[in-house]
This record gives C-alpha cells, sequence and structure tokens, in this order.
C-alpha cells in the first residue's frame, strides 16, 4: 500500500543531500486530513455552525473531513525520473513541524506563504477559532500534504511532470544556510 511504497523511497531519500538553494515543492492537501483535530473540535464547539450548511458548494461537515487523497504513483513515477532529495509528508501536524524531519543540520526551509492557494476551510478555521498565523502553519497542513525537495535545476521539469500527471504541484519554497537560533522551517 501508500505507506509501505514510499516507506520504502524514503528509506533512499534520507535528506542528506539537501543543500542551499534547494526548491520545495509542494502538493496541495485536500483538508485537514487528521491534522490538527482537536482544534478543530475546539473551534466547533465554539462556532457551533451547521455542518450540514453549504460551505463552497458541499456540507461543511464533508469537507472538514475529506479524506486523504492519494498522490502515490505521480510520486513514485517522479522520484523514478529526478533526483528528489527530500520528501516530507505533513500529517499529526502542520508545516512547520514536518518539513524539519527531513533537513540535514545547519539548513533551513523558507516558505512562502503566497505560493499556493490555502483552501477555504483554514480560512474560516483561523477566523472562527482566532487562531495565530503561526499557530495555523504549526497545527494544520493548511492546504499542502507533501513536500520534495529537490535541486534548482530539476524543479521546472517535477513541476511540469507532477502537472501532467493530473497533481496540482506548487514551487512553495527554497532552502537556506540556517543562521544560529532560526526556526528550521518558517512561513513567510
Amino acid at each position: 500500500g501508500f505507506g509501505v511504497a514510499v516507506a520504502e523511497q524514503s528509506k533512499i531519500i534520507d535528506g542528506s543531500k539537501i543543500k542551499p538553494g534547494d526548491v520545495l515543492i509542494g502538493l496541495p492537501s485536500s483538508g485537514p486530513h487528521s491534522n490538527g483535530y482537536s482544534l478543530v473540535r475546539k473551534i466547533l464547539d465554539r462556532a457551533r455552525p451547521d455542518l450540514g450548511a453549504d460551505f463552497h458548494g458541499r456540507p461543511l461537515a464533508e469537507v472538514l473531513l475529506e479524506p486523504t487523497r492519494i498522490y502515490v504513483k505521480p510520486l513514485l513515477a517522479l522520484m523514478r525520473a529526478l533526483p528528489v532529495k527530500g520528501l516530507a509528508h505533513v500529517t499529526g501536524g502542520g508545516l512547520v513541524e514536518n518539513v524539519p524531519r527531513v533537513l540535514p543540520e545547519g539548513l533551513a526551509a523558507v516558505l512562502e506563504a503566497r505560493a499556493w492557494p490555502r483552501p477555504p476551510l483554514f480560512d474560516w478555521l483561523q477566523r472562527e477559532g482566532n487562531v495565530a498565523d503561526a499557530e495555523m502553519h504549526r497545527v494544520f497542513n493548511c492546504g499542502i500534504v507533501m513536500v520534495l525537495i529537490v535541486a534548482p535545476e530539476h524543479a521546472d521539469a517535477a513541476l511540469t511532470q507532477l502537472r501532467e500527471a493530473g497533481e496540482a504541484a506548487y514551487r512553495i519554497g527554497v532552502i537556506r544556510a540556517r543562521k544560529a537560533g532560526e526556526a528550521q522551517t518558517r512561513v513567510v
């Protein structure tokens, strides 16, 4: 299944070849998945929305519980086509908690919040829960379920291949040398 295929691959993709200038590519999530559900519950308790109410064309409950999209085939095909240096599955926490797992010491990932479309659900959760940006990025995937790290010379080819396979894919950031005391991943 999915876990096994990616686990096998990620043994090879250990992040050791990542260096400054490398590009982060994000694949969009279809919802919160299992991330931040305790905060979602708190927000629902506070906002008490009608879960059957229309939310951008579907009932709110359905949008909240959208299952994880399976993007395995395009991902495995990409790994065969070009060197993927790092792979972070944004699960059980947000962007800033999951991306550092693949980074070597001394490197930081800088993500650009405007580089990908944030699903309206996250705007709603942030507004109803009065959640700070930093907390949103710590707890939720904010619309990105998988982050790939590739050399700058492979970025365009990777984006093209993923898009031709039917995946929306975005260039969402860059790897930099990390300064003392700087966070390993930050969203700007």
